[in-house]
């Protein structure tokens, strides 16, 4: 039967180590010498003891806890990164905290104010973008060290994400080459990701020597693409047909509406000779490969994206300017599949 304690000092006692030495263990275990380490994981195997980590961390004047802020963590993409970001963190001795915006403004107000009270060390922030409250965010980057990813806000917070014009020229072009040239179906411009995409796919389709097509009510503000791209298929499809039959969709979750719609209505999404019309996307979105036919997309790099956001707000933590570049792009890969 585990021995029972219920103060760190009763524990610090029953291992024969002060209380400080005790506090050192758990805040670096290789600060203690051998011998009182062994002494002490030996006494945490056969008692219950857990320390109030948390209780401790706020009587310092920074703790060893990161902040993590996305919009959603309903979407898997941003689920993926968090998951990716919290495992890296906690192979480097930190604390992930994460909050979502949930696609709202005022929360991503309130979820910054929260990161900032709990003293973290510092934050990884994927921020709304044309809904944040710029002036929230610099509060925090001038308090603590913060790195942005997968969306930026103007200025001089470290960055780390992906290359658009790379990733919308490659598909422009594989589409382009393989049978007809796309027609772009936009979204709401919610962060700096959709206008960068957009204008890649208009400046690849000229270089090409084609004449852009681009489709999508982009007036109201939304996270919810799946519904836009079914609805404003389905709409498109009951008034006369899509302007093309390549279409290319600015993220995934658009798509996945688009090839529902397309399935409502009879229509046969693929890239054979029988297929009424071609699908593809970009994001590589975790659900694209289950899509039926799976879904042809640029695929970002979670691990980079994941490995480079957590390695530039350790290096600020350190203090290392030097190793810290103000905005990291990543070029991403396409992923053929049956859509396109």
């Amino acid at each position: 039967m585990a021995m029972t304690h219920k103060t760190m000092e009763d524990f610090a006692r029953s291992c024969g180590v002060s209380r400080p030495t005790l506090s050192k263990f758990f805040d670096d275990p290789t600060s203690v010498k051998p011998a009182t380490r062994k002494r002490i994981e030996e006494a945490l195997r056969s008692s219950d003891y857990q320390p109030n980590l948390f209780a401790r961390n706020l009587n310092r004047k920074r703790t060893r806890s990161i902040g993590i802020m996305v919009p959603t963590v309903a979407d898997p993409f941003y689920s993926e990164m968090v998951s990716r970001i919290e495992l890296r963190l906690r192979d480097e001795g930190y604390w992930p905290i994460v909050i979502s915006s949930h696609g709202s403004r005022e929360l991503e107000v309130e979820a910054t104010r929260t990161i900032l009270s709990l003293k973290v060390s510092g934050a990884l922030i994927a921020p709304l973008g044309l809904r944040s409250d710029r002036r929230t965010l610099e509060k925090l980057t001038q308090a603590i060290p913060v790195v942005y990813f997968d969306t930026y806000l103007e200025g001089g917070t470290p960055f780390v994400g992906n290359n658009n014009a790379q990733s919308i020229s490659t598909i422009v072009e594989y589409l382009c080459r393989s049978g007809d040239a796309p027609v772009y179906f936009d979204i709401p411009h919610v962060n700096h990701n959709s206008p960068e995409r957009l204008e890649s796919y208009v400046g690849s389709m000229k270089r090409l020597g084609h004449e852009p097509v681009v489709i999508g009510d982009t007036d109201d503000y939304t996270w919810d693409f799946e519904r836009i791209g079914y609805e404003q298929t389905e709409k498109m499809l009951a008034n006369g047909g899509l302007p093309g039959k390549t279409i290319l969709c600015n993220n995934d979750r658009l798509a996945f509406g688009v090839m529902a719609a397309a399935y409502a209505r009879g229509l046969k999404v693929g890239r054979k000779g029988d297929c009424d019309l071609r699908v593809a996307a970009h994001d590589d979105h975790p659900l694209s490969r289950y899509t039926c036919p799976g879904l042809t997309t640029m695929a970002q790099d979670f691990a980079a994206m994941a490995g480079r956001s957590v390695e530039t707000l350790l290096a600020l933590l350190n203090e290392d300017d030097t190793a810290v570049a103000p905005k990291v792009s990543l070029d991403a890969t396409l992923v053929m599949r049956q859509s396109a």
